[in-house]
């Protein structure tokens, strides 16, 4: 779940996030949340403060805290795979990015670039968007984040074309100077501001993790590592065995239910659904945060009713992101860890883990594999 944070941590200061809590300020803004199956499996121990937690026997629940240092997608899908980022990506958030690497993209693809500040990525093509169409230039912008956006009209310059100019960005932005952690390609359609609108197009270029990830050691022994959503993006397919694309949470779920009732999978499915982050939370949408949690707590039902006994079932976070909070940008929360299994009988809340990588460690210890020497995160035994 894309940016469901539960709570703020001791490093939370350090990002000006410290009182973030996303979960907790959602439930408190819509005067509760209709998720009865998410609160069967434990996730009330997250909503204390406002209720009473129900008893889980098939499930056990854990607050994750961050070891890397910073609070964006890579760092912390990377992270649950068992790399710790000790030193966070490059931004350009308060001073857009230099000239000389401006200069260098519009010689090489070819194209104007215009933007280049910290902007919400629908507000910004309702300002330039025209202006892009007229000239067929790239809409360039960032955000709190390590990354570096470009935006154009997929019928004014052309998907190919766009996806050529982000390979292009990727590679000058492998320069020590440059070295934002993502790339992305934001095509858009419409024919005026007001009903511009970003299509479901949008791909990522991410730096290769620094090492050998928990995916990649289950590759190489025949696992499958089914990726749904944005998560080969993530990882730049390191460790993948087939990539998934999808438009929506439910799109998402739809696909992730079919690959369970597949007979010949055996690995891991791991899943994005990126609409909790990219149209809810960024977008300060409480309201529709919650119905989009509430959704997918519906699918969530169908997804554990064709769940084998042999199927483990993790629901967890990659970072926060907070539509109370101040900006438009992530927070720097804990995630919450709610694992299920249909044979789990003793099911409770766990202590406080220190990493989100102790998801990797325990996913190779289901399959007996050992943790390579330079991955982080330690195996939840209370689980097995």
């Amino acid at each position: 779940m894309d940016s469901l944070g539960v709570g703020f941590d001791s490093s939370s200061h350090l990002y000006d996030d410290e009182g973030a809590n996303t979960l907790l300020h959602i439930y408190q803004k819509n005067n509760g949340i209709d998720m009865p199956t998410l609160y069967s499996l434990g996730i009330g121990d997250f909503l204390k403060e406002v209720e009473t937690p129900k008893i889980h026997k098939n499930s056990y629940t854990m607050y994750l805290k961050e070891a890397s240092n910073g609070k964006d997608t890579l760092t912390g899908h990377h992270e649950m795979m068992g790399i710790k980022t000790s030193h966070p990506f490059k931004t350009f958030t308060d001073t857009g990015f230099p000239k000389e690497l401006i200069d260098q993209l519009e010689k090489e693809t070819g194209h104007k670039l215009i933007g280049n500040k910290a902007a919400s990525g629908t507000e910004i093509i309702k300002e330039l968007g025209d202006e892009q169409r007229k000239t067929n230039s790239l809409i360039i912008y960032t955000s709190s984040d390590s990354v570096l956006q470009l935006a154009a009209h997929e019928e004014t310059t052309g998907l190919q074309e766009l996806y050529r100019c982000c390979e292009i960005a990727r590679r000058i932005c492998l320069k020590e100077e440059y070295k934002v952690g993502r790339i992305i390609a934001r095509p858009f359609l419409g024919d005026k501001a007001e009903n511009y609108y970003r299509t479901p197009n949008r791909h990522d270029y991410a730096l290769k993790p620094e090492k050998e990830t928990v995916m990649n050691v289950l590759k190489d022994k025949g696992f499958d590592v089914m990726c749904v959503g944005k998560i080969s993006d993530i990882f730049a397919n390191e460790g993948v065995t087939e990539s998934i694309k999808t438009v929506s949470n439910s799109d998402g779920m739809e696909k992730t239910i079919n690959l369970v009732n597949k007979d010949d999978i055996t690995g891991i499915v791991f899943v994005n659904l990126v609409e909790f982050d990219s149209s809810y939370g960024h977008r300060r949408d409480v309201i529709g945060y919650a119905k989009a949690i509430e959704q997918f707590d519906k699918e969530l039902k169908v997804l554990i009713s064709n769940l084998k006994d042999e199927d483990l079932l993790m629901i967890t976070a990659d970072h926060g992101n907070d539509p109370t909070w101040h900006g438009t940008d992530h927070t720097r929360e804990k995630v919450p860890l709610i694992i299920y299994n249909k044979n789990f009988n003793k099911g409770t809340q766990l202590n406080e883990k220190n990493t989100f990588a102790d998801i990797g460690a325990s996913v190779l210890y289901n399959f007996n594999l050992d943790k390579p020497d330079g991955l982080i995160g330690e195996v939840i035994k209370e689980i097995y």
